[in-house]
């Protein structure tokens, strides 16, 4: 192995993953794809003890590019939930109107209830992970006006916890590759 100065590098630290619950949140970016009917939002925690949770995530891994997103078409089926969502902006940043212009939604707070749902990874594992649940105004999650739902199973997939860190159907000790 070649010689590493291990002196000036800092310890990695645990990762601390955002809990669930009500957020204030800053629309960070906006995208609008027209051909599929829906804008691509970017937001951050604008406020509390998150304030910031992805900016500083990916200052500590810039090769790491994730954040929060939240997709809202505006297909005519989807445009309830495309409604609520400005309607929801709107309440939550005083004198805004949206006018058709995705760009006039950065830099607006809106609130987000973030649950979580199990997933499939790439190697066939269940794992969790934070989605939008509901958009609301920031007075609503200021005053606690919102439910977090139950987490979000897979159908027919065993618990995430169970199937993460488990040692059951490891191999002999004699065929681990270290």
């Amino acid at each position: 192995m070649k010689h590493i100065d291990l002196n000036d590098v800092q310890e990695a630290t645990e990762f601390q993953a955002l809990p669930v619950g009500g957020y204030i949140c800053g629309i960070v970016r906006v995208e609008d794809l027209p051909d599929k009917e829906y804008l691509r939002i970017e937001y951050d925690i604008a406020d509390g003890k998150y304030k910031n949770y992805y900016r500083d995530q990916i200052q500590r891994n810039p090769d790491w590019h994730w954040g929060g997103v939240l997709i809202r078409s505006y297909k005519e089926k989807a445009l309830p939930f495309f409604k609520a969502f400005v309607t929801s902006v709107e309440k939550s940043n005083a004198g805004y109107k949206f006018s058709d212009d995705e760009k006039t939604l950065v830099r607006k707070f809106v609130g987000l209830v973030l649950a979580e749902e199990e997933y499939t990874k790439n190697n066939g594992d269940v794992g969790k992970r934070l989605y939008v649940a509901s958009v609301h105004s920031v007075d609503a999650i200021k005053k606690g006006e919102f439910k977090v739902p139950e987490l979000k199973r897979l159908a027919g997939a065993a618990p995430a916890a169970t199937q993460q860190g488990s040692f059951e159907n490891l191999p002999d000790e004699d065929d681990l590759p270290f």
